[in-house]
């Protein structure tokens, strides 16, 4: 059976998730909270395959913690995977600690969004956008 590791939104507790559970909306081990929904997902080289071939579309930020505007659409990020929770998914891939899923994306400038679905890009956009154009962008990415 395989597995991944990923780190809980909410109390930052490593989970073990089998892969085949994906689906299911597993929960942490220590606080109950949802693991995959909700809010954004701790994305590295271990859990991004399997998270990105899901049904469920998947919002992926590439960002670093140097990046001004970064930092600054952080809050939209979240705020629209609280709001889209079940809908879809969302994952931050901070490209200082997984330099090789930024070069494999080829990020060349962050942010960086992009919407996954059954592992294949929908679409991506380059800086950060106010949250009415980030849900803007979104809907027209996942809709096509």
């Amino acid at each position: 059976m395989s597995s991944f590791k990923t780190r809980c939104p909410s109390c930052h507790g490593l989970n073990r998730v089998p892969t085949e559970r994906v689906s299911e909306s597993p929960k942490c081990g220590k606080c109950q909270t949802q693991l995959l929904d909700g809010a954004p997902i701790e994305g590295t080289s271990d859990n991004f395959a399997t998270l990105i071939n899901s049904k469920v579309p998947v919002v992926v930020d590439f960002w670093a913690p140097w990046c001004n505007p970064c930092v600054g659409f952080a809050p939209v990020f979240s705020a629209v995977a609280s709001e889209r929770a079940g809908q879809l998914r969302f994952v931050k891939i901070d490209t200082e600690s997984q330099q090789a899923l930024g070069a494999q994306y080829g990020i060349r400038s962050i942010p960086t969004v992009m919407v996954f679905k059954e592992g294949k890009v929908l679409d991506s956009v380059n800086g950060a956008l106010p949250k009415s154009q980030f849900e803007q962008w979104l809907n027209q990415a996942i809709n096509n």
